[in-house]
């Protein structure tokens, strides 16, 4: 599904008065936001969702996050040292990648790829696979990345009949999808994301996909959120210490028999 291929950008934020964005922020942006260019307001609500999803600290605070995209692939990722785990749910493929460093080793069909070629083509695929789907679960934490813009557009109501401001996040980089843009539906009481669409290009009318934004659980000390109309989530979890070989081992590993962070 073309829908899935989606972007998600490296980071940032910027603004309308100096000192509301100074480094001393309860919520300050990554480098290379794109404050001159997003709206004062949009800046603001950005900051109201990350409160309302526990707060920057407790984002920063955040080291180890796992979680089943669609039932298509399970992921583990260490913020800290950029290590991610990747299994494949319906075949027989494990990549154990560094999404700073792009290097990493593939398990495949029985046995560990050693030609050259092989490896990076699976590391490529598998560092797209963590773009896009990290994306679709961690996107209110990356309202302020870098080479994002936000806009104010106003107030509309969900498919779910609910109160929303409309965010617009475009990005002057993009990994996935040059060009496409995002409006998010935050909702006027809980401030928190309430629905996500994406377009396929700055100009088009009308979106790829309109997914609600909901069932959110506590997770540590954040709020991650499990429900997008057919492409759920699952299996989220968030841990304060792992044993190495989650990242070095090929063997899949039960994460159930450690303990998440409280």
């Amino acid at each position: 599904m073309k829908a899935l291929i989606l972007a998600w950008l490296l980071v940032g934020f910027t603004g309308f008065m100096t000192l509301a964005q100074s480094p001393k922020s309860i919520n300050p942006p990554l480098p290379g936001f794109d404050l001159a260019g997003s709206d004062a307001r949009a800046v603001q609500i950005a900051d109201e969702v990350m409160a309302a999803m526990g707060g920057r600290p407790a984002w920063d605070d955040t080291q180890l996050i796992a979680w089943n995209f669609n039932g298509l692939r399970k992921f583990v990722w260490d913020k800290y040292s950029g290590n991610v785990r990747i299994d494949n749910v319906l075949d027989d493929q494990t990549i154990l990648l560094n999404i700073n460093s792009d290097k990493g080793r593939v398990y495949r069909n029985g046995e560990e790829l050693t030609e050259p070629d092989s490896v990076m083509k699976y590391v490529r695929q598998g560092k797209r696979n963590w773009l896009n789907d990290s994306y679709w679960l961690l996107m209110p934490f990356k309202l302020k990345d870098a080479g994002a813009t936000l806009k104010y557009l106003g107030t509309e109501t969900t498919q779910a009949g609910k109160a929303a401001d409309i965010l617009q996040i475009t990005y002057k980089t993009n990994n996935l999808a040059p060009g496409v843009r995002h409006k998010i539906w935050i909702d006027k009481k809980t401030r928190l994301v309430s629905q996500w669409a994406q377009f396929g290009k700055l100009t088009d009318k009308q979106p790829l996909f309109v997914v609600p934004w909901d069932d959110y659980q506590q997770h540590g000390d954040i709020l991650l959120a499990s429900e997008r109309g057919s492409h759920d989530l699952s299996d989220i979890m968030v841990f304060t210490g792992l044993p190495g070989e989650v990242f070095s081992d090929f063997t899949r590993t039960d994460l159930s028999r450690y303990h998440e962070a409280k």
